[in-house]
C-alpha cells in the first residue's frame, strides 16, 4: 500500500475518530447502531482505537430482523466477547408480538422495514440521545444528503431541508428534550476505502463478503441466498447452487448476492474498484420505489 493511501486512509480516520470522540463528549447517552456488516465492523474498530486503552463508552444495539444471516449472529457475539463491548438485542419478532407493526406475507415478504419501529421503541427505552450510524455517502442518493450529525425530530424522523450547518468540523449538539440525532463518522469513506482500511488493519469480517457456494433464488435480477420458509422460489423461480459473495449483509429477503471469485481481501479491492454499480444497487428493498430510502429515512430508519 503506498504512502498515498496510506495517507488519505489516515485522514479519514483521524476524521472518524474525532466525530465519535465529539459524540462521546456532547452527549450523554449515545449508542453504536451495529448490523455486523463491514461498515459497522469498521466502525467498531474504530471507537475501540478512539476510547483505547479505557473500554467503548458507550453500547452496540443491534436489531434482529429474524431474518439474519447465522454467520453474522457469530460473528457479533465473538466480536462483542473479544472487545469486551456491551451488546443490547432488541429482536423485530417482539415488536410484531406487541402488535406494534404487521408483518407482510408471501414470498417477497421482508422484515427489512419493520426494523424501524423496533429501532425507535429501542432507542426510546434506553433514552438514547445519539445513535452512530456506518452509513456513507457514497452507498445511495438519499445517504448523499445527510450530515455527519443528523437532527431527528421527537418523533425520529428526518428532515433534510432542514439540516444544520458544518463549518470547519464544528458540530452542533444542542437539541429539545425529545430529540435525538444520528451520527455518520464514516460519511466521507468510499466502499473502496471501506476495504482498503479493512486491509490495512487487518479487521476480521464474516465470511459472507468472501467467495463461497451457497444455494441461491434469482428474483428480478436480485440473487437471495435460499433459506426454507424465508427466501425460497415460486412460480417459474429455481433454486441454484453458485458461487458468490455479500457486498452488503442485511435481512436475508433484500440482500443480494453478486456472483464473484473474490475470495481474498486483494481480490475485493480489485473487484470494488472495477465495480460499476454501488454495493446497494443488489438490494431488493431500495427497488420497491424510486426513493424507497429516502421514505425510510425520514420514518426514523438508520
Amino acid at each position: 500500500m503506498n504512502t498515498f493511501i496510506r495517507s488519505h486512509l489516515k485522514q479519514l480516520e483521524s476524521e472518524a475518530i474525532y466525530i465519535m470522540r465529539e459524540v462521546a463528549a456532547q452527549f450523554e447517552r449515545p449508542v453504536l447502531l451495529f448490523s455486523g456488516g463491514k461498515d459497522s465492523i469498521v466502525m467498531v474498530h474504530l471507537a475501540y482505537k478512539a476510547f483505547y486503552p479505557a473500554p467503548i463508552p458507550f453500547p452496540l444495539l443491534h436489531v434482529d430482523t429474524g431474518h439474519n444471516f447465522a454467520e453474522t449472529l457469530t460473528f457479533r457475539d465473538r466480536l462483542v466477547e473479544k472487545i469486551g463491548a456491551r451488546l443490547i438485542v432488541r429482536y423485530v419478532q417482539d415488536s410484531i408480538n406487541q402488535g406494534r407493526v404487521v408483518e407482510e406475507t408471501g414470498p417477497y415478504a421482508s422484515r427489512n422495514a419493520l426494523q424501524t419501529v423496533t429501532l425507535l421503541d429501542a432507542l426510546k427505552e434506553f433514552k438514547f440521545e445519539a445513535a452512530i450510524g456506518g452509513a456513507r455517502r457514497d452507498e445511495e442518493k438519499a445517504r448523499a444528503k445527510e450530515r455527519f450529525f443528523s437532527h431527528r425530530d421527537a418523533f425520529g424522523q428526518w428532515d433534510p431541508k432542514n439540516q444544520r450547518p458544518e463549518v470547519w468540523n464544528l458540530f452542533n449538539g444542542k437539541k429539545q428534550p425529545k430529540e435525538s440525532f444520528r451520527v455518520f463518522p464514516i460519511s466521507n469513506w468510499t466502499e473502496l476505502d471501506v476495504w482498503m482500511y479493512i486491509k490495512q488493519e487487518k479487521i476480521a469480517l464474516p465470511s459472507l463478503y468472501f467467495s463461497h457456494k451457497r444455494d441461491i433464488v434469482k428474483r428480478d435480477g436480485v440473487l437471495l441466498a435460499f433459506a426454507d420458509g424465508i427466501v425460497y422460489p415460486v412460480e417459474n423461480e429455481t433454486v441454484d447452487n453458485m458461487v458468490i459473495r455479500f457486498r452488503t449483509i442485511g435481512d436475508m429477503t433484500c440482500t443480494g448476492a453478486v456472483e464473484s471469485e473474490a475470495s481474498t481481501i486483494d481480490d475485493i479491492i480489485e473487484e470494488v474498484a472495477s465495480a460499476r454499480i454501488t454495493e446497494r444497487g443488489a438490494r431488493a428493498d431500495d427497488k420497491r420505489s424510486e426513493a424507497a430510502m429516502e421514505e425510510r429515512k425520514r420514518q426514523g430508519y438508520f
